[in-house]
């Protein structure tokens, strides 16, 4: 019910008065029947505007540090997120994926539209990573058309780091639904769930022109991170100008 209240009443109309979001592809999200949408990742602003614009309710996989942070703000936005209807799910631990993969099902399982941001993460420089294989398991297992989405223009809105965004007008593109039946059964099998993961990934890529890294965004972000605390490191122990 809040779910329709914030899309309707509350956000939605907010969301769209600023940021006026032009929108293709809207035809491809199926009236009925679950399907996953699955998008790429620059910014925070995703989670609302991709919702504010579809007639169906989608729900997200989210992640559970929006329901476990500290204060007021933290207990603020976990509430926001319960009211939603948003899932909260584990990042951390071996059976993570498989806790994330069983909700996902779950929501499947109901015959409605899951949300999945298939790079597990928030892009930190605005490129396209390598997705995860959840998705495809999903898929496959589910017997769900998955439909590629590309949001463009939320980086330059609010990148990581930006609290308030900039009002600014953004895109949201949906492509043709892509169809895994081929793959029917084939769900614990690596060159299958990759080959699936891939083929989102490049029709994502091809609605959102991203640059595209062939590598993971968490594991990319944590060793910039960790060339920086080094080099950081190194300027204190040998300052400009000393011996």
């Amino acid at each position: 019910m809040f779910y329709y209240v914030l899309k309707y009443v509350l956000l939605g109309p907010i969301l769209r008065l600023l940021f006026r979001p032009r929108t293709e592809g809207l035809e491809h999200i199926p009236v009925e029947g679950a399907a996953i949408v699955a998008g790429n990742h620059l910014s925070f602003s995703d989670h609302f505007l991709m919702p504010a614009v579809l007639k169906r309710r989608i729900t997200f996989l989210a992640k559970q540090e929006y329901f476990t942070g500290p204060g007021l703000k933290g207990r603020l936005t976990a509430a926001f997120f319960r009211s939603a209807g948003q899932i909260p799910v584990d990042r951390s631990g071996k059976e993570a994926g498989q806790a994330a993969i069983r909700e996902g099902l779950g929501v499947l399982s109901k015959g409605e539209l899951l949300g999945i941001y298939p790079e597990g993460t928030r892009s930190h420089d605005g490129r396209l990573y390598k997705g995860k294989v959840g998705v495809a398991i999903m898929a496959i297992t589910a017997g769900v058309p998955v439909i590629p989405c590309a949001m463009v223009g939320t980086f330059e809105i609010q990148p990581p780091g930006k609290v308030v965004p900039r009002v600014k007008r953004v895109t949201i593109r949906f492509g043709e639904p892509l169809d895994f039946s081929r793959f029917a059964g084939m769900e614990g099998e690596k060159a299958a769930v990759r080959a699936v993961t891939d083929e989102i990934m490049y029709e994502i890529l091809a609605l959102s022109g991203q640059e595209y890294v062939d590598d993971y965004a968490a594991k990319v972000k944590a060793a910039e991170q960790e060339a920086k605390a080094a080099e950081a490191g190194t300027r204190r122990k040998f300052p400009r100008g000393g011996r």
